[in-house]
This record gives C-alpha cells, sequence and structure tokens, in this order.
C-alpha cells in the first residue's frame, strides 16, 4: 500500500524476489548425502543378492561323507563294483551291484540329497539287507554330487533322472524283469522324474519324497532364515540357471504332481517332516489310481527317521506293499499268455 496526492491509498503490485541460491558449499553436502544414501542402497542391494548366490551355491554343493563300509562288511552280502553310463551319456557312475541267487527282480536305491549310497541315518545297509533276504538283486550308487571321484553340482532331479535311468539299465542289463525303485527324499523326487521316462520300472518306494519346486525350496530356505518370498524366489529363479546350469522351470515339477503313473507307487511320510510337508505326498498318492498304490502318512514321523522311528511297522507295510506288485505282475502276466 502507498499513498497518493489526494491522500488516498493504492495497492502496488507485488514484485517476486528471486529464489535464494544455495551456497556451493550446501551444493556440494547435497550431493554428498545423495551419494551416500545410494551407496548404501546398492550396497544392501548387493549384499541382499550375494546372499541370494551363496544360498545357489550351498544348495548346489552339498557336502557329503566319503564312503565308510560296503555291503559285505556292513551285512554280510557279497557284492560287485560296477560302473555304468548316466543314460544320456553324460557321466560315468560308480556303485554296487548285490546279487540273489537266481532271481530276477531287482531294488534300485535311490540316495537322497547329501548323502552317497549308504544314507546312514536311514539306515540304507539295513533295507539293503532286507531287499536281499526277500530274494532282490541289489544296486547301490551315488550321484553325481556324492561321487567319490568327480562331483558335480546337485541339479534337483534333472541331471540325476538320467542318472538313475542309468542304474534302471544296468538293472535290466543285469537279466532284470522286475524293476523297484526305492527312494528317499530328493532321491524320491528323483525318482518320480524318471518314471515320466521310462516304461522298465514296475514299482516305486518314496520315502519322505521332495521335490524341488519353488514352493519347498522357499520353504526350506524359510526355515533356516527369514527371508521374504518376493523377490526372493524371482532371484533365486534367476541365479540357478547362472550358478547351478539347472533352471527351475527345467524340472518338471508340474507334471510329477499332475502324473497317474502307470505303476503302482507306495508313499511313506511324516507329519514332522520339516523338509517335505506331508500334504505333498497326501496330494501325489491321490492322484495314482493304480490298484496296489497306497499312502501311508506316520504321525509325527521325520524326514528320512521313519524306518528308524518303526522299523517293524516299516517292513511290514514294504512287505506287503511288493507282495501286492507280485500278484499284480503275476495276474497281468496271466492275461497275456
Amino acid at each position: 500500500m502507498i499513498a497518493t496526492p489526494q491522500g488516498g491509498t493504492s495497492v502496488q503490485p507485488a514484485v517476486n524476489e528471486p529464489p535464494a541460491q544455495l551456497s556451493p558449499r550446501l551444493i556440494r553436502f547435497k550431493h554428498i548425502i545423495i551419494a551416500l544414501v545410494l551407496s548404501v542402497v546398492f550396497f544392501f542391494m548387493f549384499c541382499f543378492i550375494a546372499l541370494h548366490a551363496y544360498i545357489v551355491w550351498f544348495l548346489s554343493n552339498p557336502t557329503v561323507a566319503p564312503l565308510y563300509s560296503n555291503p559285505l562288511l556292513a551285512k554280510d552280502m557279497a557284492y560287485e563294483e560296477v560302473t555304468f553310463p548316466a543314460k544320456d551319456g553324460s557321466r560315468m557312475m560308480q556303485g554296487w551291484y548285490i546279487p540273489a541267487p537266481n532271481s530276477n527282480k531287482t531294488i534300485v536305491f535311490s540316495h537322497g540329497y547329501g548323502a552317497n549310497r549308504e544314507e546312514s541315518w536311514i539306515p540304507m545297509y539295513d533295507l539293503a539287507h532286507y531287499a536281499h533276504r526277500q530274494g532282490f538283486n541289489v544296486v547301490m550308487f551315488d550321484y553325481g554330487f556324492a561321487s567319490q571321484t568327480n562331483r558335480e553340482v546337485a541339479t534337483g532331479g534333472r541331471a540325476e533322472s538320467q542318472q538313475l535311468l542309468g542304474a534302471i539299465q544296468l538293472a535290466k542289463q543285469r537279466g532284470a524283469q522286475e524293476i523297484i525303485v526305492w527312494g528317499f527324499s530328493m532321491g524320491a523326487g528323483t525318482a518320480l522324474q524318471a518314471g515320466l521316462q521310462t516304461k522298465d520300472v514296475n514299482a516305486m518306494i518314496l520315502d519322505s519324497a521332495f521335490l524341488l519346486e519353488p514352493d519347498t525350496l522357499y520353504h526350506n530356505i524359510h526355515n533356516q532364515i527369514d527371508l521374504p518370498r518376493h523377490p526372493s524366489l524371482e532371484i533365486l529363479e534367476l541365479l540357478f540357471p547362472v550358478l547351478n546350469g539347472t533352471g527351475l522351470q527345467q524340472i518338471p515339477y508340474q507334471q510329477v504332481k499332475a502324473e497317474d503313473y502307470p505303476f503302482p507307487i507306495f508313499f511313506i511320510h511324516g507329519t514332522k517332516d520339516e523338509k517335505a510337508p506331508y500334504p505333498i505326498a497326501e496330494a501325489l498318492a491321490a492322484n495314482q489310481t493304480n490298484s496296489a498304490s497306497d499312502v501311508w502318512i506316520v504321525e509325527n514321523g521325520l524326514h528320512e527317521l521313519i524306518f528308524r522311528e518303526h522299523p517293524r511297522e516299516y517292513l511290514r507295510r514294504v512287505s506287503t506293499f511288493l507282495s501286492n506288485v507280485q500278484q499284480q505282475l503275476q495276474h497281468s502276466k496271466e492275461n497275456k499268455s
């Protein structure tokens, strides 16, 4: 407001003052703060991704103990050292062949992740001895990630299924007309993947079946470290092909989860299994229509420890299943003749 000659007042238009200019020192300080914030953000992003890279590497390279015994020392079973190719010819496999007198039926054991053919906590020698006493030849072998001489990464069943198919071919070449695959944990999941690719299997016994898929992968990681589901799964899916050579999409878990297999399967699983939740086994079992298929869900049973906890019941149920398989195969032969 300003005074006029007549004593009045008039409104003076407001004049915009130029904004205050930051001093060079303040500008430098602002840039330093932004750079520090971005550095901290990128550092934590790098650490987060590096943690996931370590998880992929750790899962791909399990620590496996060396062999400590053999069938002769452990259970007085005569055996042969055998080598055979994986079905796709990718590598040579090492194992043991335990012949049974005048037998044309064979059980192939498929050991779990982080173990070798002995898998002591089951204990595998006891089950091999049981199978041998039932008149089965027995094949015990090491997957590539458990090899004593030429170790490779664990691929969740992609490469291992080819290695199992090689063991099945060995059994067939040795005269087996009846082949049973007995798998544990990831060895059971590998058996299901191999079962999609062969007609040479007559039955499977699958204990604590673990199928590598996004849900079970995150479930097991979350049991050890509290990572967010997203974006952890997305980062892991990107890193697996780079650090492992196998992407999760290369594992046919969707097909396995929907498959009605042409041969009978006996699923054994515990309700306290922290690595492979038992509803997965229930769902897989529900898909099977073969009359000899069966499922045994053990209350409070732990991962791969059901035989150790319930040995008599375990072998009784396995014997019943094998007897039903024998009857089914005999009936099938009679119908063809």
